[in-house]
């Protein structure tokens, strides 16, 4: 029988981001030829089962994310190969630092989706954002095969280590868990990471100088940054600072009803956000940078400073791209696609 390992994620069931819910939905049609496994952490189920949804669930002691994220993925690594699996996933590159020793001993074809070049964030220090850079190297050299998520982050690959890599996305049709019933509740909606990077202070500005009304769904009490934004800019009438809704009919609701939504990632390739987004014929106003514009085939509206976001704010009534963005979603971005091309791989 084929066997398969997952490695780089906090596990399944999802409760984290997109690399779970990305496994969550390959195991949904998994080939019955195959036997997977998964490596989940055991610091973040309470309840550990040995399988789910017929994969074999395998746990380690350490964080996924974090400090440990780099031993989690090393021991991971090291387990799938002594067992002699014969494909490896894996999903991020922290673990790549041990793909030489890996494939010293091991026969495994090895698959890896190099995430969103994770060095380039700002969020890392030097230190780190050198050995992540390193790790990609790895990952690139070692690897059968380099996944990206995004083309512009293939286009990267090709440049900087003349490899050519599979361009697979996420599937975001799952963000539609019932009939759309689409309305307008005169409301822009926002989601994300409360972080920096993801243009978060640029858009609560933004809708600060409008009349527009703002639903913004973040993790606003998880970091210093995000209390700041929060104590600035909840006192706005028209801006509604959201805990984290995990809940997907809650999600649901949120999105049918929006005017529009707005996409502050500028890092990080395609979001899953996005993509789920793109699922509700809704008009995107999407920050202005590469990955953006790959993902929604430059037919979104785009802004890079807060002054283009008012002005897009201000003339909704002349912006509609959200049969656009459904038709690409429908045509890229749906599970059974995605799967299909994973699993391609991994024969």
């Amino acid at each position: 029988m084929n066997t398969v390992a997952i490695i780089g994620t906090v596990g399944v069931p999802a409760c984290y981001g997109g690399f779970e819910t990305l496994v969550e939905n390959l195991l949904d049609e998994k080939d019955s030829s195959q036997e997977i496994t998964v490596y989940c952490s055991s610091k973040s189920y309470q309840d550990k089962p040995v399988k789910y949804k017929n994969a074999n669930l395998h746990y380690i002691p350490l964080h996924a994310n974090g400090g440990q994220s780099i031993p989690y993925d090393i021991w991971s690594l090291c387990h799938a190969a002594i067992k002699k699996t014969n494909n490896i996933l894996l999903l991020g590159v922290s673990g790549a630092i041990c793909l030489p020793f890996i494939k010293l001993f091991s026969k495994a074809k090895i698959v890896t989706n190099i995430d969103g070049l994770e060095w380039k964030r700002d969020k890392w220090h030097p230190l780190i954002q050198k050995f992540l850079k390193f790790s990609e190297k790895l990952a690139v050299k070692y690897s059968d095969t380099i996944i990206a998520d995004n083309q512009a982050i293939a286009d990267y690959v090709t440049q900087e280590y003349d490899v050519k890599s599979e361009v697979i996305a996420y599937g975001g049709d799952h963000a539609v868990n019932s009939s759309l019933n689409l309305s307008d509740d005169n409301y822009a909606l926002a989601l994300c990471r409360i972080e920096p990077e993801n243009n978060v202070e640029l858009i609560l500005e933004a809708f600060s100088r409008t009349n527009k009304k703002l639903k913004f769904i973040g993790n606003w009490d998880n970091s210093d940054f995000g209390q700041r934004m929060k104590a600035k800019y909840q006192s706005y009438e028209n801006i509604d600072i959201i805990a984290p809704v995990y809940d997907l009919d809650s999600l649901f609701e949120l999105r049918q009803k929006c005017s529009f939504y707005v996409h502050g990632h500028s890092a990080g390739g395609t979001n899953p956000s996005l993509v789920e987004m793109m699922h509700f014929n809704k008009t995107i106003l999407a920050f202005d940078c590469n990955y953006n514009r790959a993902s929604t085939e430059e037919s979104a509206h785009y802004f890079s400073n807060i002054e283009e976001l008012v002005t897009n704010i201000n003339q909704e009534a002349e912006i509609d791209n959200g049969n656009n963005m459904l038709e690409i979603a429908q045509r890229r971005y749906t599970w059974k696609i995605v799967k299909q091309q994973y699993f391609n791989l991994l024969n």
